[in-house]
């Protein structure tokens, strides 16, 4: 278990918190080459660590304790009747894995954030950012492709582990925004995670207070990672 290991670790200057305005976060960034695998990764996030490209982090926030990591169990997850709708309207979509980046993905990317994030730090979209965000020189992400006819419409970034996937990121055309994809693509992921046997499926931070995280704790049931204990999550 991640306890009994003594992680090297940095820590970050304080800097702007990505979620809640008007406040600082730290980082723990690891330093232990030797977990940078997907096995160690695997022990990781059962730890309440996540990736960003090559690298592996946790919020360290001495005064708040905010940010707590979300995996849904796949056999017991359950759709509300509003996620059962998503997926009605999207029967259209057609979803497809692929293990390689395309050029196409990051046209879309581009497109999503400068449309959809203009007033974020990833604006404006970047190849540099993309790369270093999304890629992973030790885990290569599997990249699941969202077809609404011959058109490319959403891409999930996914990391697939021994006994889980972990949603790194999604993005998708703006202009389908109606059809709530972020969401199918979770939904979808949930799909692959069962067809593979895995057992989980994370979905990085939750923070109750901000309206950006709020879609994932409607997947339910789910568990969080409070106190370094991962508690049931019931409606």
């Amino acid at each position: 278990m991640m306890r009994e290991v003594n992680l090297k670790v940095g820590l970050t200057p304080r800097h702007q918190c990505s979620y809640l305005p008007g406040r600082q976060e730290q980082l723990l960034v690891l330093l232990d080459k030797e977990l940078l695998c997907p096995l160690g990764y695997e022990r990781l996030l059962s730890a309440g660590f996540r990736r960003s490209g090559s690298d592996i982090y946790r919020p360290h926030c001495q005064s708040c304790h905010a940010c707590e990591s979300l995996r849904i169990d796949v056999a017991r997850f359950a759709p509300s009747r509003g996620q059962k709708r998503i997926t009605r309207l999207n029967r259209d979509i057609r979803v497809r894995v692929n293990e390689q980046d395309k050029p196409e993905y990051f046209r879309l990317y581009q497109l999503y954030i400068n449309e959809r994030h203009r007033d974020g730090a990833m604006y404006p979209a970047s190849r540099q950012q993309y790369d270093g965000f999304l890629l992973c020189h030790w885990l290569p992400p599997v990249f699941v492709e969202f077809w609404l006819e011959q058109r490319l419409v959403a891409i999930a970034v996914t990391d697939l582990l021994g006994n889980a996937l972990s949603a790194m990121y999604t993005f998708y055309d703006p202009d389908l925004e109606h059809r709530s994809l972020g969401t199918f693509a979770i939904l979808s992921q949930l799909r692959l995670a069962a067809e593979l046997n895995k057992e989980w499926l994370y979905l990085g931070y939750q923070v109750d207070d901000c309206k950006k995280m709020s879609y994932k704790q409607h997947f339910r049931p789910h568990q969080r990672l409070v106190a370094g204990q991962w508690l049931a999550m019931k409606d």
